[in-house]
């Protein structure tokens, strides 16, 4: 019989043996963390809650006699319908102690509460930013405290206590400072020839060898002012990476609010990605239809336009807001674009080369997310899987290997697999 007690303990005294639970059962709770994020809201996304595992997954090893030898005699009490020697015929399948059954019996899998932080870690355990330490900058505003040396003044809370000794032991030595070693030595001497011979020459020269070294020893104390030392602290820059996230969507007439909030949960994903792989991430709305403009959260999600589409102009709003506020050496840039795949046929050339000679070369990664209708709000007769022009425009630079990504998402439990598609990590990638 074995007992284990996962109840939690006061002031967190139970972590050890959670984290160890964690590590143990990681891939299953992993596993069910990737099952509930599909049916998440964006807005819960970042909390924690509880998960469910199969039972057998959190089984704990345990001692048992071995299947063979030894003698093996079982009394099984209210036995009236078998004898020894009978065979038992397996029963049908579907009846075993696992799993739901319609008497209610059965084997409930395993509730376990993650906090938000371990919810996060674990969805992103397997996700990477590609280039995403590529630059770096020291920031003047963002310094840190780094140890500079000792100095004699300064708070009783930061004295160098071994510094401090370390001196105060070079000085009584360079000042031949008597140790109480010598002196009580030399105490005990004087009182032996005392007892035995009472007065003498030996006894006043030692009397007055003692006085000497008493009042040295006055003189050089133990621990002076002079050797007292305070660490010594300083603020220096800091190398911080950071990151802008641009996103581009088309807001024209033919984007309804359905994939609005396909592409707002797709940049929601993002930005809390970023935000945990860099110090200081900056987002940047550009939302554009013949002409493109940069506007603040509110504006880009929900304000409604008319015209035609132009995806060049939000291109060049992009540059133009990288150049004046965003040097390429001290910014990691990432883009998204969100789009239904419309653009003006005139355009296309255009929006082409301005990705491929402007906007890529200054992008660690460029994500072009095409959101469409539901299907089952399609019209009757109405085609799903054409290319749109704005996909065969970018397909061909997917192909020149450029880090440029491309994806459709038409309903909302599409945009996590979507989302781990995109930022998988490489291995993982190249093995799929």
């Amino acid at each position: 019989m074995h007992v284990i007690d996962r109840r939690l303990n006061p002031k967190g005294k139970s972590l050890a043996n959670r984290q160890r639970f964690v590590r143990r059962a990681r891939a299953q709770v992993r596993r069910a963390v990737r099952d509930i994020s599909k049916d998440r809201s964006i807005k819960d996304f970042d909390k924690g809650g509880e998960v469910t595992i199969p039972a057998g997954g959190v089984h704990e090893p345990t001692l048992r006699r071995s299947a063979s030898g030894g003698v093996r005699d079982y009394l099984l009490p209210g036995n009236k319908d078998y004898i020894e020697g009978d065979t038992i015929a397996r029963p049908p399948s579907g009846d075993g102690a696992s799993g739901p059954s319609d008497s209610g019996d059965g084997e409930d899998g395993f509730r376990f509460a993650l906090s938000d932080d371990e919810f996060l870690d674990l969805f992103l355990e397997d996700l990477e930013l590609p280039d995403m330490a590529k630059r770096e900058v020291t920031g003047e505003a963002v310094t840190e405290m780094r140890r500079a040396g000792y100095r004699t003044t300064g708070s009783p809370a930061s004295i160098s206590i071994p510094r401090t000794m370390r001196l105060s032991m070079s000085r009584r030595i360079a000042l031949k400072r008597p140790r109480p070693e010598e002196i009580a030595a030399l105490k005990e001497e004087i009182a032996a020839l005392e007892a035995d011979s009472g007065e003498g020459e030996r006894l006043e020269s030692l009397r007055a060898q003692l006085d000497r070294l008493q009042r040295r020893a006055k003189v050089i104390p133990y621990l002076d002012p002079l050797d007292v030392r305070y660490r010594r602290f300083e603020a220096v820059p800091k190398p911080v990476a950071q990151a802008v996230m641009f996103c581009l969507m088309d807001v024209s007439g033919s984007m309804d609010e359905h994939m609005k909030d396909l592409a707002k949960r797709f940049y929601a994903l993002l930005y809390l990605f970023l935000k945990r792989r860099y110090e200081r991430v900056e987002v940047v709305f550009i939302r554009h239809t013949h002409q493109a403009e940069e506007v603040d959260e509110q504006t880009f999600f929900y304000s409604r336009e008319t015209g035609g589409t132009v995806v060049s102009t939000a291109l060049e709003e992009m540059a133009r807001v990288v150049t004046a506020r965003f040097p390429l050496n001290s910014w990691n840039i990432y883009a998204a674009q969100a789009s239904d795949g419309d653009n003006s046929p005139s355009d296309n050339t255009k929006t082409a080369a301005l990705l491929n000679d402007v906007i890529l070369p200054m992008c660690q990664y460029y994500a072009y997310l095409e959101v469409g209708a539901d299907e089952d709000d399609l019209p009757i007769g109405a085609p799903s899987g054409r290319p749109s022009s704005l996909w065969r425009t970018y397909e061909a630079m997917v192909a020149s290997k450029s880090p440029i990504a491309m994806r459709k998402v038409r309903h909302r439990r599409e945009i996590f697999p979507v989302f781990r598609d995109l930022f998988q990590r490489r291995q993982s990638a190249e093995a799929s």
